[in-house]
């Protein structure tokens, strides 16, 4: 069996779980070179292009996130007690911050998503800077993440 792609990559070749509060701290310290905000969100995009879009089977209807003005998939999946995420986006803007969330969220457990109240898009200042529609879909998206990790808990 060929281990589930994610939005960082493969679960399996991930064999230390990383703590919430210490990916966090990695992802913060990641974007911190970035002063602007607009080259912020610019390394976010141009990370994203290096995960594989999402196969024609997986971009269904059952998959999108209401509430995207852009079209949105989102994929959760459980794999040894821990969650993985993958998703696409037709946006590239979008595309970016959703693998950035499903990056931060994949490798988690169910508990450890549905206690969480982080928001790592927050976190590396890159919400405040997006318009409106854009942060409510994105809080769409964070939102369906949460149910997948409430409904499998």
């Amino acid at each position: 069996m060929r281990p589930t792609q994610t939005c960082s990559g493969s679960v399996a070749a991930q064999p230390d779980l990383v703590p919430p509060a210490q990916k966090l701290a990695q992802l913060v310290a990641e974007l911190e070179p970035f002063d602007d905000p607009q080259e912020r969100l610019a390394f976010i995009v141009d990370r994203a292009k290096r995960i594989p879009p999402l196969p024609a089977g997986d971009r269904l209807d059952a998959h999108r996130v209401p509430g995207c003005v852009s079209i949105v998939w989102l994929i959760g999946a459980m794999r040894d007690g821990r969650c993985e995420f993958r998703s696409d986006a037709d946006s590239p803007v979008v595309r970016g911050l959703l693998a950035l969330l499903c990056e931060f969220f994949s490798g988690l457990s169910p508990a450890e998503i549905a206690a969480s109240a982080v928001d790592p898009l927050a976190a590396v200042g890159v919400i405040q800077h997006l318009s409106p529609t854009r942060r409510h879909g994105l809080a769409s998206a964070r939102a369906a993440i949460r149910d997948f990790a409430q409904t499998a808990n």
